[in-house]
């Protein structure tokens, strides 16, 4: 098998892992695949595979796997592991932290790992106003229990959300999501008081990427007054840039005009930064690329280094309107993923990465807007920081191309590079790098990517 030659590429406190790619086996190898037919006996069918190479090690910008491949990682397990999969820092406090208790439950006996998590988001999230925070287990409770305080804050029930948008797999969040397959088919009844505007999608606007801002938001600002009713809005929720929906960033000027409906009718608006937080963006926040501050802000993936954690963070009056009990959970703000989540920060603090992500940028748009103009699949190069993807069509058409997307993947994964594909429609490459990523493993995985176009 083909191999990229030896590269320790160590960084700062990070991984011993040799940061190279290296091929022993096909991919899936067959241990992998011993392993697999155990998971496909034990474990449920709903439950997934991207790629089922099943990992040993991992660390830096690759995964070893137990036939002894080590792929470059450009999914860092959906954008979480930012600061890389055994970022020192994530790893000790941790580790001290098992050792000295694994639960005892914040709302039965509290530890001060929940308190100074909740200050660190509190100074980071956009803002200098009054914060409180809460956490949880994942993206979904998050979003969640934002509604849940909107609620309260408002007195008010309806929920407003956005094409293209995807907000988590619990009933209401299911509700909130545009997509039908995989998420939401066959589950149904979703829970009510959900409603769905339009989004500005530069690439798929009908009138122009020009248009999109100023036309969307009218449209989405008429359906509200028309159709549920601003006074009846409990909540605006959009991720700033919709992820599972294919790395959309709304056209510029869309966002500022819905928080400004917002703040003038009383609505909480909500950022739902799950996929775009903690430096994935080349900034803390991606909301803070148009100055927004929301009202409320929802983090998870990216926050704890790889650990389950999640957390609401908002304006201390709409944060304590919810009664004493009414938030929380047994698991939530659980001490050793708060310790990792310190860990972190730390870590996102000390190696800058918010420059790390931009540096990622920089080198990857121009190489695959450069592919853009040899392959005409590629339809659309888009995204901010290491936060990237690629929107594939038909030839000559901006009709969407799952079939070659999926190619792609498959092509990509059997030389050792691990992607992911998203989109409303199945033709989005997206490309999530860890933010500590060595920049010779980046440049490898584009020329792998750039082959596999040229192979279609």
């Amino acid at each position: 098998m083909s191999a990229a030659p030896s590269s320790a590429g160590q960084l700062p406190g990070g991984p011993s892992l040799p940061q190279e790619r290296r091929l022993v086996t096909a991919v899936p190898g067959p241990k992998s695949q011993e392993l697999q037919a155990r998971k496909l006996a034990a474990v449920a069918a709903g439950v997934g595979t991207t790629l089922p190479v099943y990992i040993t090690r991992a660390g830096g910008g690759v995964v070893e796997d137990v036939d002894g491949n080590s792929l470059i990682d450009f999914g860092a397990g959906i954008a979480v592991t930012n600061v890389g999969n055994s970022a020192k820092a994530v790893v000790e406090r941790a580790a001290a932290q098992l050792a000295a208790f694994t639960h005892t439950c914040f709302m039965v006996t509290p530890y001060e790992g929940y308190v100074a998590v909740a200050e660190q988001l509190n100074e980071l999230t956009p803002g200098d106003h009054e914060k409180r925070s809460a956490l949880f287990n994942s993206g979904a409770e998050a979003v969640e229990n934002a509604v849940k305080i909107a609620r309260a804050y408002t007195k008010r029930t309806a929920v407003v959300v956005f094409d293209h948008g995807y907000h988590g797999r619990t009933n209401l969040t299911m509700g909130m999501t545009a997509k039908n397959m995989p998420y939401k088919h066959g589950f149904g009844p979703f829970a009510p008081e959900v409603y769905r505007v339009p989004v500005a999608y530069p690439y798929r606007w009908l009138t122009g990427a020009e248009n999109a801002a100023a036309d969307a938001a009218a449209q989405a600002i008429d359906m509200i007054n028309k159709q549920i009713g601003a006074e009846n809005v409990a909540a605006i929720v959009i991720e700033p840039i919709l992820g599972e929906g294919g790395f959309i960033e709304p056209a510029k000027g869309f966002l500022p005009a819905i928080v400004e409906f917002a703040k003038a009718n009383g609505i909480v608006f909500v950022a739902d930064e799950i996929q775009t937080g903690f430096c994935r963006t080349g900034q803390w926040f991606a909301c803070e690329d148009e100055g927004i501050v929301p009202d409320l802000i929802t983090t998870a993936k990216g926050i704890a280094g790889g650990l389950p954690l999640a957390a609401v963070t908002g304006r201390a009056e709409i944060m304590d309107a919810a009664h004493a009990g009414g938030l929380g959970g047994t698991y939530g703000g659980n001490p050793v993923a708060c310790a990792a989540a310190l860990g972190s920060i730390e870590t996102m603090k000390e190696l800058d990465l918010n420059a790390k992500a931009q540096a990622i940028g920089a080198t990857m748009l121009p190489r695959l807007r450069a592919m853009q103009e040899k392959f005409d699949i590629i339809g659309d190069v888009r995204g901010r920081g290491a936060m990237i993807a690629v929107e594939l069509v038909k030839p000559g058409s901006k009709d969407p191309n799952p079939e070659a997307t999926a190619a792609l993947a498959k092509a990509c994964h059997a030389e050792g590079l691990l992607v992911l594909t998203a989109g409303t429609y199945g033709n989005v490459l997206r490309f999530l790098p860890p933010l500590v990523m060595p920049e010779h493993l980046l440049a490898e995985g584009l020329d792998i990517l750039e082959t596999a176009f040229a192979g279609l």
